[in-house]
């Protein structure tokens, strides 16, 4: 039995999957992942996840450039959640253009942007 074999997916074949930069130890994106796209990642190296809006699999950085360098995978107690310490090539990992997709901070009942955009989205995404 290989590692990916005691991986327990969900009923949708997926478990969660957390990026955390390898160096910082900052968490800077969720996403999805399956086993197609874990075998895909440990074969290339880079982040490969499931998207569930797009019904694909999804390489980090396709389109943006921002891809992700794998440095090590662990999974939590239980099996089910995926941590991928990454290395994260541009310094962006949002597609709002942030470092983090978590630049929200609740202040006075209120989210609001706490970290700066680096580069306009419409820069990234053309």
């Amino acid at each position: 039995m290989s590692g990916i074999d005691e991986i327990k997916w969900d009923k949708d074949g997926l478990a969660p999957a957390i990026a955390q930069d390898a160096a910082t130890g900052e968490i800077l994106m969720v996403a999805w992942m399956n086993r197609e796209s874990l075998e895909r990642t440990l074969a290339c190296g880079e982040a490969v996840y499931w998207s569930r809006s797009r019904r694909k699999l999804w390489h980090k950085g396709e389109e943006s450039g921002h891809t992700q360098r794998v440095r090590e995978i662990r999974t939590d107690c239980d099996n089910d959640v995926l941590l991928l310490k990454i290395e994260q090539v541009g310094g962006i990992a949002c597609h709002t253009g942030r470092r983090s997709c978590f630049f929200q901070k609740l202040e006075d009942g209120r989210w609001v942007a706490a970290d700066p955009v680096l580069k306009d989205p419409k820069e990234i995404y053309k």
